[in-house]
């Protein structure tokens, strides 16, 4: 399929998806987005596997509605809980979210890597799953990071309590050694430039936003039918306040946009 031609839904707990969808958007640079920040109810961290389940399932058909050939979950924990009972019930490519251990393993001189991530998605099938299988080769020591979903929700990435987080949970991983920190959610890549000033330059900082969009590419190319659409807008709808979401996610986005409500049924 022309990259041109696909329509594609990504959605997450709140606007830390959007850094998900700016890989996508230099991947795919023709194809049509559709992006559903779920604020009305982040973090997803602190909710229960079926709570974030049911969510996933309204907001997939949501996009579905709108058009979506194809959709990313740009959220690690909403991967962790919803990916598979997604996939069972929809029939169109989902993609979904998980930390870097792979990548992050290779990188590791110390062999010791350090994860911030959610609660929830520390604790899930998945990511034990994944500790599993690369725990042997090194020590990965995981950090759950409360309040930092919410500071960038707010757009606060780079204020004092933004930076005392970031301290107070890398702080820890440094200790015992680890020169690799994965970005296990899709918020983080936005508070990198405070994560480097605070940890150093010697620190590798994994983001797995461009390996999804790579793997999209890919999907679309093999599982989508061709068509003629061009259409190349981006379209955001938000659970929460539009007025207050389509400012901060201008900010993030690095243009001004507008968001819509989702309409009451999705909500």
């Amino acid at each position: 399929m022309e990259t041109s031609s696909a329509t594609i839904g990504v959605f997450d707990s709140g606007v830390g998806g959007l850094s998900v969808l700016h890989h996508i958007r230099r991947t795919l640079p023709n194809a049509r987005l559709i992006y559903v920040a779920d604020s009305a109810h982040v973090p997803y961290g602190d909710k229960t596997p079926e709570y974030i389940e049911q969510r996933s399932h309204t907001l997939t058909r949501f996009l579905i509605a709108q058009g979506a050939q194809a959709i990313v979950i740009a959220c690690n924990t909403a991967t962790a809980a919803a990916a598979a009972s997604l996939r069972e019930q929809f029939k169109l490519p989902i993609l979904g979210m998980e930390p870097a251990v792979k990548p992050a393993v290779a990188a590791t001189k110390t062999g010791v890597v350090g994860v911030l991530a959610t609660i929830g998605t520390l604790e899930s099938a998945r990511f034990a799953a994944l500790l599993g299988r690369y725990g042997e080769e090194v020590e990965i020591i995981t950090q759950g990071c409360p309040g930092l979903v919410e500071r960038v929700e707010q757009g606060e990435l780079n204020g004092a309590q933004t930076r005392e987080l970031v301290a107070r949970y890398t702080a820890p991983l440094l200790a015992r050694g680890a020169d690799t920190l994965i970005l296990g959610c899709t918020h983080y890549p936005f508070l990198a430039p405070v994560i480097r000033d605070v940890v150093g330059a010697d620190i590798t900082l994994i983001d797995t936003g461009a390996a999804v969009a790579r793997h999209l590419q890919n999907r679309i190319a093999t599982e989508l039918k061709s068509t003629t659409n061009s259409d190349n807008s981006v379209h955001f709808y938000t659970s929460g306040d539009a007025a207050h979401a389509s400012k901060i996610m201008s900010i993030l986005w690095g243009e001004a946009v507008t968001v819509l409500a989702l309409p009451q049924p999705y909500i």
